[in-house]
């Protein structure tokens, strides 16, 4: 049997947090959970997990219960008690440089700044590994980028949000049925 896709959603832990632009990885992966009748449970690895299906194929949708800045952890124990290889291993954030409503997916590349996606890659020992990026956009005027993400979203873009976030779920969906490149094509041509 081949190892299950193994989709992480990156957030803080917390009702406080719960709701805040910074958590939009878990918000679409309590989405996918919901999507496949799954319910999260607690992993030794410092993880909610669910197992089940997405898209016909067997997959791990998790959220660290660590803070952001210290997702990696969790992250790496989760793909080593689940063999999952890096192709295989799809981190689902927050961007503040795709404007809000954007989806793109990407192969390796830097963490820009993204504390989730910098300590993943320490964790692992590489940036080869799938993210999908959702666009949250920048900050308003000065505004500190990391009181911006830890804020909650605006009430035009809470109007929209339920639709970006079906859009993000339905983008993990297709990469998992059809592959990267595939899935590149269909959402990144969406919002040319």
């Amino acid at each position: 049997m081949s190892p299950p896709w193994l989709i992480v959603g990156l957030g803080n832990p917390g009702e406080s947090y719960a709701g805040n632009r910074h958590n939009a990885g878990f918000m679409v992966a309590d989405l996918l959970a919901a999507r496949a009748g799954g319910r999260f449970k607690l992993h030794r690895a410092r993880a909610d997990i669910f197992e089940g299906q997405l898209a016909g194929q067997r997959a791990v949708v998790a959220k660290p219960r660590t803070y952001m800045n210290e997702s990696g952890g969790p992250v790496a124990a989760l793909r080593n008690f689940f063999d999952t290889p890096p192709e295989r291993l799809v981190v689902v954030h927050d961007e503040l440089d795709l404007d809000f409503g954007v989806v793109r997916l990407k192969l390796g590349g830097g963490d820009n700044g993204h504390n989730g996606l910098r300590s993943i890659t320490k964790s692992l020992g590489t940036k080869d590994y799938v993210r999908v990026r959702i666009g949250i956009g920048r900050p308003p005027g000065r505004m500190d980028p990391a009181a911006f993400v830890l804020a909650g979203f605006s009430a035009a873009e809470r109007k929209e949000l339920d639709v970006h976030l079906e859009r993000s779920a339905d983008a993990v969906e297709r990469l998992v049925a059809a592959g990267l490149a595939a899935t590149q094509n269909e959402f990144h041509a969406e919002s040319q």
